[in-house]
């Protein structure tokens, strides 16, 4: 659960934190945004946006960016809902058309979830990264994507405060946000903030939102309130340094989040003992939670105790099956941990599961390492090509589907090589 920063391949990168809680929490904020405006809801383009400054935005295919300045200085998980309706409005508007992006820095964009989790993975030399800043320059493309013009503003406002009525929430996030954006706005000498730079506040706006929660009877708080308070815990931790979340969230402060948050700051420095006791009192008091484990056990595999971050792993992925940062984690250490013949083949099967749902995962190097146990030379060498491909050396690549199929791979392993090779050949008609 490092912040891992990566050095950036463009200078129009976006940096990307991947946290499974936080994801969740915002597919849950989200989704019922998206079926009331009638727009396909896929969980896997939602991004955080390692950024502290406060700003969120849309782009082609629906892609939704928020900034973890955003998540971390919104009151309540209402202000998100608002932010998140506004720029749901921006769909409905049609305002993307009329800001086309250029087909390269969106496939940029996905790339920076695809191929850099990868390297993320590679640089911390292990897959139990529950945050990992994915991509390295905090440039331009973010603050460039979009700029609107006041009237795209209003429409999108409209369409917000029509869709919060639609999922019973008040208007009054939505409000709260654009003040702390007017105000940091009004401090002479102080630089815009990306979000009025793209997203230009005005006067008229405020009064109209104003209007909106004075008539609305909505709730100003959304359903998963604690949840959101914990995850702005979370991220505050891995994002700030530890002298500084021991002063937002002092020890004196015995709340879950600011247990959360302690425990993960005594982790960053490496006070191994002081970290544990956190974390064990924060599963006596929710022994249902599995990223309470989840940290536990990366605490362990920190510290070498390999063995018990097995049997950690194994808890946090009974109560959450189907995560796949679970299984990834489980994989990862019980490969660390000299499997019997009957583990490594559990340990393809969990990469295999992963693999369905995030095919640009780590995992494949997990899965090529796995099947190196076995001394299946076709499935190692095909794994690794699947990884090479995610990092774009096809070259590579390809010289690994050969010793693959020299291998007397499986018919199964046989049409995933092939599959593979087509995607290569497809690949290289682009670049021609």
């Amino acid at each position: 659960m490092l912040s891992i920063l990566l050095s950036a391949t463009s200078a129009q990168a976006i940096a990307l934190i991947s946290d499974e809680e936080t994801e969740i929490f915002l597919h849950q904020t989200l989704r019922p945004v998206f079926k009331a405006s009638g727009t396909a809801f896929n969980p896997r383009r939602i991004y955080i946006v390692n950024d502290k400054s406060l700003n969120a935005f849309v782009a082609d295919g629906n892609n939704m960016f928020v900034t973890v300045g955003t998540l971390m200085t919104a009151d309540s998980q209402n202000e998100i809902s608002g932010v998140l309706a506004h720029e749901t409005g921006h769909i409905e508007g049609g305002h993307l058309l009329r800001h086309k992006i250029q087909a390269k820095e969106v496939q940029m964009v996905s790339l920076a979830s695809m191929l850099l989790g990868s390297a993320a993975g590679i640089a911390a030399g292990r897959a139990d990264i529950s945050i990992a800043a994915i991509l390295g320059s905090q440039s331009t493309a973010m603050h460039g994507m979009l700029t609107y013009q006041v009237s795209e503003e209003r429409s999108a406002d409209e369409a917000a405060v029509k869709l919060l009525k639609a999922i019973n929430q008040s208007p009054a996030g939505m409000l709260n946000f654009m003040k702390k954006i007017q105000k940091q706005n009004t401090i002479q000498g102080i630089e815009e903030t990306s979000y009025f730079r793209t997203h230009p506040v005005t006067t008229e706006r405020i009064a109209f939102l104003e209007k909106a929660t004075k008539e609305s009877n909505a709730p100003k708080k959304g359903l998963q309130e604690k949840e959101f308070a914990r995850i702005k815990a979370k991220l505050y931790a891995y994002i700030e340094e530890p002298k500084n979340t021991f002063i937002k969230y002092p020890e004196s402060d015995n709340s879950i989040p600011a247990r959360y948050a302690q425990a993960i700051a005594y982790f960053k420095q490496m006070k191994m003992n002081k970290a544990m006791q956190k974390v064990d009192g924060l599963i006596d008091d929710e022994p249902q939670n599995p990223y309470f484990y989840e940290l536990k056990g990366q605490m362990l595999l920190e510290t070498g105790k390999i063995a018990e971050a097995v049997k950690i792993y194994q808890k946090a992925l009974k109560l959450h099956p189907n995560s796949s940062l679970f299984k990834l984690n489980l994989a990862q250490a019980m490969i660390e941990n000299h499997p019997t013949a009957e583990e490594q083949q559990q340990i393809v099967d969990l990469l295999n599961q992963v693999l369905i749902y995030n095919p640009d995962s780590y995992a494949w190097i997990l899965l090529s390492r796995a099947y190196g146990m076995q001394h299946n030379v076709a499935g190692y060498n095909y794994a690794a090509a699947e990884y090479s491909l995610l990092m774009r050396d096809i070259r590579l690549a390809k010289q690994q589907i050969e010793q693959a199929l020299k291998s007397n791979p499986s018919n199964a392993l046989k049409l995933k090589i092939n599959d593979l090779k087509l995607r290569i050949k497809d690949i290289e008609k682009e670049q021609n």
